[in-house]
């Protein structure tokens, strides 16, 4: 048994599939899992893990993170590895950092984008890639999680039709279309979309449906942050997610499902869409967040018509008093303006980068407000103007019984809509896989280990196309997980949230020690995975 680099005895194996834990033995070899019948005789030359009492599953997948930059800054990613992430999911939300041909563009919008994935510039991340070839290869051997890549439907709008919203002609369509193609043969797992952000949200339904064909024709997916302005503002943004899935021929993923105490309907209704569709024989599917909390750039509250023609006619707009005017009726009729819970004056303030300004990391709206003695959307506007709009919120977001609901149902999966800027990011970001294994699993029963890890691992394989990982099998890659079901928690809280959680004891990748007895070892053994090779 010379080839063996780790061997892990003693422990319950729970493979990923659903199928009941039972006792084994696993070997590591180079990158491969080995299954044996038993312990070898003579002790392996490679580390031995003593699993008595632990279970070992498939490391954990994510499928929705805005870890884009913020890795390339922070290498370990250890709020991610440290819960048993081993892959998540980036350029979601529509919002991806190439292609982008034009090395301004990519500058100006890494700059819109920075309160949800950090200043490159502040962070120390270099902007020097054009292509997703190029992009991908910041990653290979270079972080510690593996990464899967989407290609967000903003970087082919900014290329090919450019920041304004405006209808995409024939000859557009025609280039974002060669543009996507490209990204998915140099590796991309699909198309995203975040129509709440521009200038992606600008698109249409049928500019949508024309770029989801292409992904299609490549085995890529549809991935949406759905349009949450549409329609009845409830059930029609999540009908629109699922045509565009139908009339593209493509798998559609709505990413952080969740449902609010203030929507005027209930979770089974947004679920039993996705029954119908899928009665029907069409390929839907979706993520959830275990967190009441949620958290996105604090350009969010702005209207989209204000950010039309990039970063810097925003600035000009939020500077014009006839436009904050504007502002404020948009805000009214949203009912954002309105005093209580959800309200502009309850949103903290997620990150900030002057240093005059950081003493309201974590303060909400309502006391700056109070302290400035200025009307609100003047604060809001020159809050955003003072920090070159790179400001992250965090506010309420899905209520407990919609968790509940969403976790339970058989094709739900788990994406941690991590964000990792600022002094107080909202706690999924560092808890959210081990809340399931604890709280729902452990403590309420709402779904057993087995099924919870099938949605954690070989659900979401399935779903991106990884055909050598979320599970583990004789010579599947070694992705793994060794942790304590007894005392598996998640620690991160709204108050402190970067606390990390307990019981994640070994985490490997690609068959290297990345966590071990709880500790980062400082390796960086990650890859940027590319579709159909993976």
């Amino acid at each position: 048994m010379t080839d063996i680099d780790l061997l892990i005895t003693g422990g319950t194996i729970v493979d990923g599939t659903g199928a009941p834990g039972r006792p084994g033995t696993l070997a590591v070899s180079g990158a491969r899992i080995r299954l044996l019948d038993a312990i070898p005789e003579s002790p392996a030359p490679g580390r031995t893990i003593d699993a008595t009492g632990k279970v070992v599953a498939p490391g954990f997948i994510d499928l929705h993170s805005h870890s884009g930059l913020m890795i390339l800054a922070d290498p370990r990613h250890e709020p991610k590895v440290r819960q048993g992430i081993t892959t998540e999911v980036i350029g979601v939300d529509g919002n991806s950092y190439a292609p982008f041909p034009d090395h301004g563009d990519l500058e100006a919008f890494a700059w819109l984008n920075s309160g949800l994935d950090g200043e490159p510039g502040r962070e120390g991340i270099t902007l020097d890639w054009d292509t997703v070839a190029s992009y991908l290869g910041r990653f290979d051997r270079q972080v510690s999680p593996n990464i899967a890549y989407l290609i967000g439907n903003s970087a082919l709008r900014i290329a090919a039709v450019g920041w304004d919203d405006e209808p995409a002609s024939d000859g557009a369509r025609a280039q974002m279309r060669t543009f996507l193609k490209e990204g998915m043969d140099e590796g991309a797992f699909g198309l995203s979309t975040g129509l709440d952000y521009p200038p992606g949200c600008y698109a249409t339904t049928d500019e949508l449906a024309d770029l989801t064909r292409e992904a299609g024709r490549s085995g890529g997916i549809y991935h949406s942050h759905v349009r949450y302005s549409l329609g009845d503002r409830f059930l029609d943004p999540f009908r629109e997610a699922i045509e565009i899935g139908r009339r593209g021929e493509a798998p559609a993923h709505i990413t952080h499902f969740y449902h609010r105490q203030t929507f005027p309907g209930t979770p089974d209704q947004m679920l039993g869409l996705v029954d119908v569709a899928r009665a029907t024989g069409q390929d839907v599917t979706f993520d959830a967040y275990p967190a009441e909390w949620a958290s996105t750039r604090l350009l969010i509250l702005i209207p989209t018509w204000v950010q039309a023609g990039g970063p810097a006619k925003t600035k000009e707009r939020l500077a014009d008093r006839t436009t904050r005017e504007r502002i404020r009726k948009d805000l009214e009729e949203r009912g954002v303006l309105f005093a209580g819970a959800g309200g502009l004056r309850s949103i903290r303030i997620g990150y900030l980068q002057r240093p005059e300004n950081l003493r309201w990391e974590g303060k909400t709206m309502g006391e700056l407000i109070d302290e400035a003695g200025t009307d609100p959307i003047d604060t809001l506007c020159d809050l955003l103007l003072a920090e070159n709009l790179a400001v992250n919120e965090v506010t309420t977001g899905p209520h407990i019984d919609g968790i509940r609901r969403f976790l339970r149902h058989p094709i739900g999966m788990v994406g941690t809509d991590s964000t990792f800027v600022g002094a107080k990011p909202s706690p999924r970001t560092y808890g959210s896989f081990p809340r399931i294994l604890g709280q729902f699993v452990r403590d309420e029963a709402l779904l057993s280990l087995e099924e919870a890890i099938r949605r954690m691992t070989s659900a979401p394989a399935a779903r991106l196309g990884l055909r050598d990982r979320g599970t583990i099998r004789d010579g599947a890659i070694a992705d793994l997980v060794v942790f304590d079901p007894e005392t598996v928690r998640s620690n991160a809280t709204y108050e402190e949230p970067r606390r990390f959680p307990d019981g994640i004891e070994h985490v490997i990748v690609n068959g290297e020690l990345v966590v071990d007895g709880g500790v980062h070892t400082g390796r960086t053994p990650g890859r940027a995975l590319r579709h159909g090779r993976d």
